[in-house]
Formats: C-alpha cells, sequence, structure tokens
C-alpha cells in the first residue's frame, strides 16, 4: 500500500534513538516492596518521510535499516525503472509495503495481510513478533494543521509482557497494556476505517499458520 508524498508531520531532526524509561540509573538494588523500573523500549522518532524504516526498526526493537538499505530494496524491486514505484520521487522515503516485505524477507521473517473480517479474538499473539499499521494521518507543516490525511506506519510490539505503541510521531512509546489492550487498540483503528495490519512473524509460523486461532 503506498503513501502519497507529503510532509510527515514528525520533528525535524534524526532519528532520536531509543526512548530509555528508567527508573535510578547504575545498578543499585532496589529496597524491598520497591516497585521494578519499567523495561527499556526502542523508538525511533520521525524523519522525513521515513516511518517505513522506523515502524521496521521499531517493531524489531533495534535499528537495523536505514534510508540506504531502504533505497537499494526498491532498487531491487525495480532495476529497469527510472522513476522508481516503490519510494518517493523526492527521495525523502515514502517507501510502499513492497519494501517493508521485502526488508523482513532478507531477516528470514515474513509479513502477512491480516483479514479485517476475521474478529480480533482469532489472533494467536504469542506466536506473533509484531504488529505494522497503515492507517490515515494528520498533514502539518510546523505548527499549521492541514485539512489532509496521508497515510502513515505504524509499529505495535511487546516489551517484557506489556504492548506498546511505538509510532514514530509519538514523543515516547505509549503503553497499551497487555492483550486484550493491544486488541482494543487494533479494534478501535479498523473501526475508523482505512487501516491495515500486517502481522510480523517467523517463516516457520507462516507456513504453519499458527498465527491464527479458529478453535
Amino acid at each position: 500500500m503506498r503513501e502519497p508524498p507529503a510532509q510527515e508531520s514528525g520533528e525535524a531532526g534524526g532519528v532520536r534513538g531509543v526512548a530509555r524509561q528508567k527508573g535510578a540509573e547504575g545498578s543499585m538494588s532496589q529496597a524491598p516492596g520497591a516497585r521494578p523500573s519499567p523495561p527499556s523500549v526502542y523508538h525511533e522518532r520521525q524523519r522525513l518521510e521515513l516511518c517505513a524504516i522506523h515502524a521496521l526498526n521499531n517493531v524489531l526493537q533495534q535499528q537495523l535499516f536505514s534510508q540506504e538499505a531502504a533505497d537499494e530494496i526498491c532498487k531491487r524491486l525495480a532495476p529497469d525503472s527510472r522513476l522508481n514505484p516503490h519510494r518517493s520521487l523526492l527521495g525523502t522515503g515514502n517507501y510502499d509495503v513492497n519494501v517493508i516485505m521485502a526488508a523482513l524477507q532478507g531477516l528470514g521473517l515474513a509479513a502477512v495481510w491480516w483479514d479485517r473480517r476475521r474478529p480480533l479474538s482469532q489472533l494467536a499473539l504469542p506466536q506473533v513478533l509484531g504488529l505494522i499499521l497503515n492507517l490515515p494521518s494528520p498533514v502539518s507543516l510546523g505548527l499549521l494543521s492541514l485539512p489532509l490525511r496521508r497515510r502513515h506506519w505504524v509499529a505495535l510490539r511487546q516489551v517484557d509482557g506489556i504492548y506498546y505503541n511505538l509510532d514514530s510521531k509519538l514523543r515516547a512509546p505509549e503503553a497499551l497494556g497487555d492483550e486484550d489492550g493491544l486488541r482494543a487498540f487494533v479494534a478501535a483503528a479498523l473501526a475508523r476505517g482505512l487501516c491495515e495490519v500486517l502481522l510480523v512473524v517467523t517463516k516457520e509460523v507462516e507456513e504453519k499458520g499458527c498465527w491464527l486461532q479458529t478453535d
């Protein structure tokens, strides 16, 4: 699915790297009865039209892909095309779903489209590494919001038992809670319309189809 060319509404500047949610620094032991520190969650912030790259790195919880790597994938997908159909003509990103799928395949993973007609109760979340959503997103120029919407890639991922919304336009990861919290978030996104869901799974899970529970 293509994202039409437009400027992303995220902040300017490079990748913000890892969003760390920590208590006290260092290796000091916790006092009796103290709550454990929240987990560290990798979260890239928005730059240019690179939301597909951010979504990939966020769902994989490490910086594995760059704009240069994505451009190379585009060339492999359309080696004889003067105007590559898988990215923005302006060189700012705007990569389509084929780039995401090829990037995951290069790591021995797979992306499976979720049929929105199925109840989310059939989604076997323990078999899924993460989710990447493609959904409408507002467009803005600086502080000015425009009456336009564009397509945007968003990663959802579990870290230490908690599911997070790792949207690169957020200042920090948004905790969604347990499986019920994730299903509620995805259900709300689907209900608003124009949302597509990709499941990131291993090749074995894809081949066996065990990302789906039908009983």
